[in-house]
């Protein structure tokens, strides 16, 4: 195994090492990146809810979620994924056992992306279970005279799919439907159970979406959290300048991703403030926590087991973040979405956004 050149890097640390400085720009970063956080996060939700009942809303929430996947997927793979290899490679953790007997890195990275696909396999059966079972046979009317709450929760949904779909034909024929439906009869039977069934594909792909966001922002938190401890921890003044400014547009990218993914899912207004809250705060309160370690047990961040924590949750991280960026975001939308399989200018328009989302998160990678 080749030199690792400690001497050398210990003299360069010390060089740079001032607590009293370290502190006062942990302070200034808390600050700055709590601020870039909640611009990076609430963008795409603003952006998206002022396009809302708009006829380019649909497009332009598509636009979003797939430059959100380019940054998502960049994240994982140009900083999670290296930082996290390098971390279980350092010479302090590489020479001891068991560490260097396996390439451990790589093995907690796809038990990361297995652990996400189990989350998915096991909320998409429960969805179906409970999601299929959600409404009456659409001939129980006939026993119940249309009093039944599932029968009248069908129908309700039938009819406001049926009047979005009637709005471009003829009003005469929608004033029918309309009629019909308030009436708890007279619709035909097979296009009440299409239009049920369509109501009930769409409120499976919201629950989707929001389990994506949800399992992603799981994801994210764990890198944010790596990161904070890691900063508040440090005393090494030449490392900290620069990660300020870096990990500033870190966050505003980073929150644009998981902002566009909350922002398609429709959560409510209270559900989307807490998780945007969540995702704004806890970078910062990474530092804080770091800070607060490193006053009470002065523990060294360069440490092996410093690294190997380090390593370990970053490789989970970077797993998740894969899987989901791979199989939840792009493959979902490149492949499984009606409106971008139907109109090949909106096909492009969403590999560009995916591309644009990927280089700018890369970029970032030559400062943090």
């Amino acid at each position: 195994m080749p030199a690792c050149g400690l001497a050398d890097a210990a003299a360069r640390a010390a060089a740079c090492r001032n607590s009293a400085a370290a502190s006062h720009l942990k302070l200034v970063s808390i600050f700055v990146i709590f601020i870039t956080s909640v611009v990076g996060i609430s963008s795409p939700v603003i952006l998206a809810r002022s396009f809302q009942g708009k006829p380019a809303y649909d497009k332009a929430l598509l636009v979003i979620k797939c430059f959100a996947a380019g940054v998502i997927l960049s994240t994982s793979l140009v900083h999670v994924m290296p930082d996290a290899f390098d971390a279980l490679a350092d010479c302090v953790v590489a020479t001891r056992h068991p560490w260097k007997d396996f390439p451990f890195a790589g093995l907690v990275t796809l038990i990361g992306a297995l652990l996400a696909l189990l989350v998915d396999l096991t909320a998409t059966s429960h969805a179906h279970l409970h999601g299929g079972g959600g409404y009456a046979p659409l001939d129980e009317h006939k026993h119940n005279h249309g009093h039944g709450k599932k029968v009248g929760e069908s129908r309700l949904m039938a009819y406001r799919v049926l009047e979005k779909e009637v709005q471009e034909e003829d009003e005469g024929e929608k004033t029918k439907v309309e009629m019909a439906v308030a009436n708890g009869g007279g619709v035909d039977e097979k296009v009440v159970a299409v239009v049920v069934g369509t109501a009930e594909e769409e409120e499976m792909v919201k629950m989707r979406q929001r389990l994506v966001s949800q399992v992603l922002e799981i994801g994210i938190i764990f890198h944010s959290v790596i990161i904070g401890v890691t900063m508040g921890m440090s005393q090494n003044t030449c490392t900290i300048k620069p990660l300020v400014a870096a990990l500033a547009f870190h966050q505003i990218f980073e929150g644009m991703g998981l902002g566009g993914c909350i922002a398609q899912a429709g959560f409510s207004f209270k559900t989307t403030a807490y998780m945007c809250f969540m995702f704004s705060v806890t970078t910062p309160a990474g530092i804080i926590l770091g800070m607060i370690v490193f006053a009470v047990t002065g523990y060294d961040d360069s440490s092996a087991n410093a690294l190997i924590l380090e390593g370990l949750l970053g490789s989970l991280s970077a797993g998740i973040l894969i899987y989901m960026a791979l199989v939840d975001l792009i493959s979902a939308d490149f492949f499984h979405n009606k409106m971008m399989n139907s109109e090949t200018k909106m096909k492009k328009a969403c590999y560009v956004a995916l591309t644009l989302g990927s280089a700018s998160m890369s970029i970032l990678a030559l400062w943090a």
